[in-house]
């Protein structure tokens, strides 16, 4: 039976050449980058040398850049950090509503625990945000405004610099969770004049464990741990030296391949997308069809549960994700798709097909194949479908 992984969006392989550059710092040069002898200083000259490759990247200063465990931790760290510093004068936390959960249960923690008041950005059908709903919610207050760049489901990818705008004219900072885009589109701190942006390299074909907070120069925050001097105290403990090259060269390799990735995996997307959609009546795509990152693909079965649907995938050697993999296993339906104003019946049918580098088109073809065997068996089933 084949073997067919399209759940890249969760997380990826790590690239080859990644792995070559990361296995000297895991066991030649071992050296802690804060210990003063010559072992110390040349984990020193490793862990700055990548940081300012994904400075670069992103089109930051060195000294903006914070090495992470990951995209999870940069978003707690940017939202309760920010928050703890403006607690005296602002109270106020706006989110988007189809963020992240790392984005949206810190800020309900923010919230239920620390009093802060939180209002949700409503999106449209496709999962956008415009300027008009942040300004009808935003106040003298309001000290952060959290908006991914791509969502983790669906691929919308929002046009940000309206927003920043927006939040900017009621002198309130915003930060962006750009796990999704980072390596997969142009992510350019500057254009988008974000004040803080988190990232990570297992989404890229990179390792896990290893992430990065951009924070403009000038931005205050309190850090969440304590007992140590690490990356200016704003995240200590001892560096992952190994994570930190990996990371640089997950995305020096992603830079170059980027226009050539994306033009196949839109390709691609767009003939899955048609196929099956010709293939089975009342398949819908979630989010748009335009303005989104080409890897991720969300369709919705009318009439099957989307758990259902990807055991069933599962058996036939097909690995799909029913939503973010942080909520697998979760019965409600999507809050993105909620967010998204989705028929409930409709969002319980969703599944999401994340294409990567390796996907190729005899891959889909597969998928193709098995995909109505499938949903009809399970429509079979189903009360809710009406033939």
């Amino acid at each position: 039976m084949k073997q067919i992984y399209l759940d890249h969006t969760a997380t990826t392989p790590v690239d080859q050449e990644v792995v070559d550059v990361m296995i000297p710092y895991l066991s030649k040069v071992f050296g802690n980058a804060s210990s003063a002898h010559n072992f110390g200083r040349d984990a020193k000259v490793a862990l700055e040398n990548s940081r300012e490759i994904v400075a670069a990247h992103i089109n930051c200063e060195p000294s903006e850049l914070y090495f992470t465990s990951g995209g999870t931790e940069s978003d707690n760290i940017a939202l309760m950090g920010v928050a703890q510093k403006y607690k005296s004068k602002k109270h106020h936390l706006l989110v988007g509503a189809t963020e992240h959960h790392a984005v949206l249960e810190t800020a309900e923690f923010l919230h239920n625990k620390h009093d802060f008041k939180l209002s949700v950005i409503p999106v449209d059908v496709d999962g956008f945000i415009s300027a008009d709903s942040i300004n009808k919610l935003i106040t003298e207050k309001t000290f952060l405004t959290s908006i991914m760049l791509a969502n983790n489901e669906t691929g919308t990818i929002q046009n940000l610099k309206p927003l920043v705008d927006a939040t900017h004219a009621k002198g309130a900072l915003f930060h962006t969770d750009a796990v999704q885009a980072i390596g997969k589109i142009k992510v350019d701190v500057k254009e988008l004049d974000v004040d803080l942006l988190s990232l990570t390299a297992h989404k890229i074909y990179g390792p896990k464990g290893i992430g990065a907070l951009f924070v403009k120069q000038g931005v205050r925050m309190e850090p969440l741990f304590y007992g140590g001097s690490h990356e200016k105290k704003r995240r200590p403990g001892t560096e992952n030296i190994a994570g930190a090259v990996g990371l640089a060269k997950t995305l020096e390799i992603a830079q170059r391949r980027m226009d050539a990735d994306h033009a196949m995996l839109l390709e691609l997307s767009e003939y899955f997308i048609a196929k099956v959609k010709a293939l089975l009546p009342d398949v819908y795509l979630n989010g748009p069809m335009t303005n989104r990152i080409p890897q991720t693909v969300n369709l919705s079965f009318q009439g099957v549960e989307g758990e259902s649907l990807l055991l069933g995938l599962d058996l036939k050697g097909v690995a799909v994700s029913s939503g973010s993999a942080c909520t697998s296993g979760a019965t409600e339906p999507s809050h993105v798709l909620q967010a998204m104003g989705i028929d409930k019946v409709i969002s319980q049918g969703a599944l999401r097909f994340s294409l990567g580098r390796s996907t190729t088109k005899d891959d889909l073809d597969y998928v193709i194949s098995v995909l109505p065997e499938v949903v009809n068996r399970l429509r079979d089933m189903s009360p809710i479908y009406n033939k």
